[in-house]
C-alpha cells in the first residue's frame, strides 16, 4: 500500500509542478477561491454545443488544488456538459469517502482517493471542479469553498 501512495504522491506532484492545460482560453470562465488555504483558480471552457471543446485553468494554490485542476481539464476535454456533471459528482463522492466506482475514463483521478482522510484537503481537491460547475451553469459570481 505504501508503494501505491508513493505513486499517487508522485502523480500529484508532477501535475502540480507541470500542470496540463494551464493557460487562458477564450470562452466562458468562472473564478474560485478556497479561503482555508488561499487557493485561487479560474476555469475556462469553450463549448461546442453541449460538448466541452476545450478547457483550461489558471491560478495558484497547493499541490492538491493545482493537480486536481490539471487532471480535471485533461479528463473532461471532449465530454458533454452532462458527463462533466456526473464526473464531478463521482469525484466528489470519492474524495469525501463515499464508496462508489469511478467511470473507467476517470480512473487516473483515483490518486485523490486518500484526500478523504484529510477533510480540510477536500476543498483543495474539489475547488476547480466546483468552479467548472459554475461555468457550466453560467454563474458570474466567484465560487468560494466556504
Amino acid at each position: 500500500m505504501s508503494d501505491l501512495r508513493d505513486l499517487y504522491q508522485e502523480v500529484i506532484l508532477d501535475h502540480s509542478k507541470k500542470p496540463r492545460n494551464f493557460r487562458v482560453l477564450d470562452g466562458q470562465k468562472a473564478e474560485g477561491y478556497n479561503a482555508l488555504c488561499g487557493d485561487r483558480v479560474t476555469v475556462y471552457v469553450e463549448m461546442d454545443g453541449e460538448r466541452i471543446k476545450d478547457i483550461a485553468f489558471q491560478g495558484s494554490g497547493c499541490a492538491i488544488s493545482k493537480a486536481s485542476a490539471s487532471m480535471m481539464t485533461a479528463a473532461l476535454k471532449g465530454k458533454t456538459r452532462e458527463e462533466a456533471r456526473v464526473y464531478l459528482e463521482k469525484f466528489h463522492d470519492m474524495v469525501t469517502g463515499k464508496p462508489d466506482e469511478l467511470p473507467a475514463e476517470l480512473s487516473k483521478l483515483e490518486v485523490f482517493s486518500g484526500v478523504c482522510e484529510f477533510p480540510a484537503r477536500v476543498k483543495c481537491a474539489t475547488l476547480a471542479w466546483h468552479t467548472l460547475s459554475a461555468v457550466l451553469d453560467g454563474k458570474d459570481e466567484a465560487i468560494s469553498t466556504e
